[in-house]
């Protein structure tokens, strides 16, 4: 199952969050989300843990729990969705007819 662990400490490494979550089991992988212009964490991680049970068992113990003092929101990662464009920085304007 992956895991989302958001409102981190921006100073929180992998390895902090691998062994916080190793407590309540087996953890396959830690990624911290960065900002792809400065590099910079950007408050947020998935981490991925093989076993489902394990991994309800991590999100109710630690959903709520202060860490690196900061109180993390911990859930079931949802999927992706499919951003169209301009999402980012609102809708397109309608195009013109090019005749």
């Amino acid at each position: 199952m992956d895991i989302y662990v958001g409102n981190m400490s921006y100073s929180s490494t992998p390895e902090t969050l691998k062994s916080l979550f190793e407590q309540h089991g087996a953890v396959a992988s830690v990624k911290i989300v960065t900002d792809r212009d400065t590099g910079r964490p950007r408050g947020f991680a998935f981490v991925s843990m093989p076993n489902d049970d394990e991994a309800r068992a991590a999100i109710a113990a630690i959903d709520g729990r202060e860490f690196e003092g900061r109180t993390l929101k911990v859930n079931e990662a949802q999927p992706k969705q499919n951003r169209g464009p301009g999402d980012r920085m609102g809708p397109r304007p309608p195009r013109r007819p090019s005749w």
